[in-house]
């Protein structure tokens, strides 16, 4: 039974994606903690929500392509392709998103003066927190790697 186990979990793709998924999971429940903390306000929108320390789109695409590396090597064509995928992910994270979350933080404003506080009229206010600052990226990057290394040594631990 443990054998058959072994061979649909470890070493393959869907500990590659177990591992991805469960990163972002595990990270979006770190900047629920980390927010409780800092506001002392539970806010539970804060699982759904893009923005805030760490970036969880960077632990997910790092611990994905962490665990690639494990398991094929980090010379392998799989790595450099999930590793490329990371960066583009975590460049978008920190440049695109966050620009467009400053353009839409500027234009609330401008539609504050202009509709009086009346944001409901022009179909209510846009969503700001878009995007990462540069060391949220750096921190989901890490905590990534870091639970691709855990997750990995947990996996082999549980089945060897």
């Amino acid at each position: 039974m443990l054998d058959a186990f072994r061979e649909v979990i470890a070493n393959n793709g869907y500990e590659v994606l177990a591992c991805g998924i469960l990163s972002a999971f595990f990270g979006q429940v770190l900047k629920f903690i980390l927010f409780t903390i800092q506001t002392r306000k539970i806010n539970f929108k804060i699982f759904t929500t893009t923005g805030g320390m760490p970036s969880t789109h960077s632990a997910g695409v790092m611990a994905l392509s962490t665990m690639v590396g494990i398991l094929r090597g980090f010379d392998s064509v799989e790595f450099a392709i999930a590793f490329g995928y990371a960066l583009v992910i975590m460049y978008d994270a920190a440049g695109l998103r966050r620009a467009a979350g400053k353009t839409a933080a500027c234009l609330n404003k401008v539609m504050e003066e202009f509709y009086k506080h009346d944001l409901r009229a022009v179909g209510g206010k846009l969503k700001e927190l878009l995007g990462h600052t540069p060391m949220e990226v750096f921190v989901g990057a890490i905590f990534g790697i870091l639970f691709a290394l855990d997750f990995h040594l947990f996996v082999i631990g549980l089945l060897f």
